[in-house]
């Protein structure tokens, strides 16, 4: 049976910490929780204002804090843009480093992804074979770990079909699949539905965006991606699709996480969003 959850970055404009995020799952019976990784210090984290985790903090009694909560980490967000050429260093660093922390911590999952823009001075096969030294870099290094790698659509590349299942082929490993985002896939022109369909066994973990009627009339196929749905799901032009996304993954055997990505600043809607989520699953 598939879980609900949500990423953190739903209160990034709230300001609050990720403990107080923790405090809001509990609140909403939520034993799944998603956040990004800091690789260093941070001002606005240290002084309890930006609710991510930094790889500073200990993970053994982060989980153990979490545990006695009934909270676990669906994935952990290493989400540097890798198709940039600073993927081949600052990219494969944070991820190696978010492996490490994320097997103390016992999270099962780390996010990846690529750049909105095509890098300039590179062609696209030029990028996805740096792309792709890049992933066969850091996937035996998860494979050790029993961590899976997941690619986000979330960029130039990953928001193709075509582009997608390359990289998905980068390495022969059950440890590389795909992070399923349905307000990504939208807001970057493609039929999120369709989308999910054709990678539903690749699927590990999924994030929920609605996009409102607003923002898909201003920039969809502009955009490659949101952080979070502006409006409550299930009250957006991408409603429909969620639902069709669901289905589809539950019929596949899916059992993993659909992680909610909506704004948390302004109250109820969240909690809408939460609502509207757990009756489809019903």
């Amino acid at each position: 049976m598939p879980s609900i959850g949500f990423h953190t970055d739903a209160f990034n404009s709230s300001y609050w910490s990720f403990e107080q995020c923790l405090e809001w799952a509990q609140k909403n019976g939520l034993s799944q929780i998603e956040c990004g990784a800091i690789d260093g210090v941070s001002w606005i984290h240290g002084l309890g204002y930006q609710p991510h985790v930094a790889l500073w903090e200990d993970p053994l009694l982060l989980r153990r804090k979490m545990d006695a909560m009934g909270i676990a980490f669906s994935q952990i967000d290493a989400a540097f843009p890798l198709s940039k050429p600073e993927g081949a260093s600052l990219g494969v660093e944070y991820i190696l480093h978010t492996l490490r922390w994320a097997k103390l911590a016992g999270i099962p999952c780390v996010d990846t992804t690529d750049d909105r823009f095509a890098p300039a001075g590179m062609t696209e096969r030029e990028a996805l074979d740096h792309m792709r030294r890049i992933y066969r870099q850091v996937v035996p290094v998860a494979e050790a770990y029993g961590i899976i790698i997941n690619i986000e659509p979330h960029g130039h590349f990953t928001t193709r079909p075509d582009f997608m299942e390359e990289m998905l082929g980068f390495v022969d490993s059950p440890c590389l699949r795909m992070n399923m985002d349905t307000g990504n896939t939208f807001i970057a022109g493609q039929d999120p539905v369709a989308f999910c369909r054709r990678f539903k066994d690749k699927v590990s973990h999924v994030h929920i965006k609605d996009v409102s009627d607003s923002l898909a009339a201003a920039a969809r196929g502009e955009l490659t991606g949101i952080a979070v749905s502006h409006c409550a799901i299930g009250e957006g032009v991408n409603a429909e699709n969620i639902r069709r996304c669901i289905a589809i993954l539950r019929e596949a055997g899916f059992d993993g996480v659909f992680s909610i990505e909506c704004e948390g600043a302004g109250g109820p809607m969240i909690e809408r969003s939460l609502a509207w989520v757990r009756a489809q699953l019903c």
